[in-house]
Parts: C-alpha cells; structure tokens; sequence
C-alpha cells in the first residue's frame, strides 16, 4: 500500500508551532488534553491540563485561544495518528492489519466522545477528519474483503458503526472492551 496525502495531517501541521520548545510545549497540551477527556469528559478542567502538560495556563491559551480549538486540534491529532497508523500496518497481512487498526480505532473513540460532547456535529472538522479516515482505514478492509477473510455483504461503514457502538459503551476495563471486539470482529471474519 502506498503512503496516501491525508488533509487531516494538513490540519496538524499547520497549527503544530515550527519552534523546537514551543513544539514540545504543543504537543505536551495535545497529549495532556488527551489523557483529561479520556478521564472526565468534555468538561476536563484547562487548568489540569496545562499542569499535566507542565505548562502555564498562558501557554495552553496561546496555543489554543478557545476550548473549541483545543478540542478540534485534539481530535484532529487523535485522527492524524489513526490514519498513519493505518500506513503503518499496511504491509502485515489483511486480517492482521484490519484488527490492529480497529483495535486502535476502539481508543480513538474515547477521545472522539469527548470531543463530541463538546463540539456540534456539523463542526467542519468532523466532516474532513471522517474523509481521512475513510481513506486511511477503508482499503485496509477492502484489502481484506479481497484476501477472502473479511465478510463481502458488509461495507467499512457498517464495520466503523460496529465497533464504535461496542467501543463506545462503558467496560469493567480496557481487556474486557478487547474482548467484546474480538468476539464481534469474528463474526466479520469469514475464513477462521
């Protein structure tokens, strides 16, 4: 599979500073801001996540002037890596690939429900972020419909559907979420 443009990456890149300290500054928030959804939600505290970040307040506002922008840019990051992910599991046979890109697409969706909760849905952002995921994520399972080990009367819609209603409800803990997956994504399987 060759390496694909995804102008989700665009988005990434053009707000991610070009100076080396407020780069690591940037991307400190992004993976604070991450880890603060995935634990409270849309309503995680700025101030906890520029302490978790190790920076000021300050710098998590000239970074990103409002919540939105914050939210949009960690979505944004959450898809970007999914998408390069995608590239990077590309050479490992059909099935392998598929499972490893959804089993990370199930941590994705943790951030994304956040990220919904705060954001409209006809924010801008879903609608390109949707669009590279697509087409990172979509020939990894048409890869695998090809190969004959991925069920043909379904669509990647109809798989991201599915595991984002069994990813996004609430486990006893992150094994137990796996395991629901791997039962569900054995009935996609068609050659055991």
């Amino acid at each position: 599979m060759t390496a694909q443009p995804f102008p989700v990456g665009e988005i990434v890149a053009a707000q991610r500073p070009h100076r080396k300290d407020a780069a690591r500054n940037y991307d400190a928030l992004l993976t604070a801001a991450r880890e603060a959804f995935a634990e409270h939600g849309s309503e995680a505290s700025l101030e906890d996540i520029a302490r978790r970040a190790g920076v000021g307040i300050g710098t998590l506002y000239r970074n990103f002037p409002t919540r939105r922008a914050l939210f949009e840019s960690v979505y944004a990051s959450e898809v970007n890596a999914l998408c390069q992910f995608a590239l990077d599991v590309a050479d490992r046979e059909p099935w392998e690939a598929l499972t490893a890109w959804l089993n990370r697409f199930a941590g994705y969706v943790t951030t994304k429900q956040a990220v919904r909760q705060a954001l409209e849905n006809d924010s801008e952002i879903f609608g390109t972020c949707r669009d590279s995921m697509f087409s990172a994520g979509g020939p990894l399972f048409e890869r695998a419909q090809k190969a004959g080990v991925a069920r043909t009367d379904m669509d990647f819609n109809d798989l991201l559907r599915m595991a984002a209603g069994i990813t996004g409800t609430t486990f006893v803990d992150d094994a137990q979420r796996d395991r629901v997956l791997a039962i569900a994504l054995d009935g996609v399987r068609t050659n055991h």
